[in-house]
């Protein structure tokens, strides 16, 4: 399916011209003043994980490929990857650990994700937005710090690194991000 590269997100499939299938890690539009619009993809190949980046006019085609979205929950991590069970048959899939990426670190077992499957083999994952995470460590607030600007370095309970507000003590509760791992608030127990 034909659509215009400015219409091209995260975790979208697109087939180039070689006849391959790509994940797009990242899209971003460049609106220059004097100038053609442009939007850069950055994409990993399917088959063989080799990255690359693609420039096209905002306007220009590209070939969207079709993948079933499908609910899944998340199970456990081996030395395999990832697994995962549908939610509407019970049948369990294993995803290998470069589909999911940096995300891995925010799985929690039971989460429910969406899997990106192309001719049966997951392609590409979607995480919940946010997840609710224990600070476990964090740094001591340096005097003088104003409470608007600064954030300080906090361990969290699964092992990833986020800058949070002064305020925040080990043991408080936090609402992160996934996609970048930025702080989002205090969560609402």
């Amino acid at each position: 399916m034909k659509v215009i590269a400015s219409s091209i997100r995260k975790g979208n499939i697109i087939e180039r011209e070689d006849g391959q299938l790509y994940v797009v890690l990242s899209a971003e539009s460049f609106h220059p003043g004097k100038g053609t619009p442009t939007t850069q993809i950055d994409m990993r190949r399917i088959s063989d994980g080799v990255k690359t980046t693609d420039r096209y006019k905002t306007t220009e085609q590209v070939e969207r490929a079709y993948v079933e979205d499908k609910d899944y929950s998340f199970l456990y991590q081996d030395g395999d990857g990832h697994h995962f069970m549908s939610t509407e048959n019970y049948e369990q899939v294993m995803v290998p650990e470069d589909v999911i990426g940096s995300q891995a670190v925010y799985l929690q077992e039971g989460m429910k994700v969406i899997l990106s499957v192309f001719n049966g083999v997951p392609v590409a994952i979607q995480l919940p937005a946010r997840v609710t995470l224990e600070v476990v460590e964090t740094e001591p607030v340096v005097k003088n710090q104003t409470a608007s600007s600064s954030y300080k370095p906090a361990k969290l309970s699964n092992g990833a690194r986020a800058l949070v507000p002064p305020h925040i003590q080990p043991g408080t509760r936090v609402v992160i991000q996934t996609e970048d791992g930025s702080y989002v608030e205090r969560a609402k127990d």
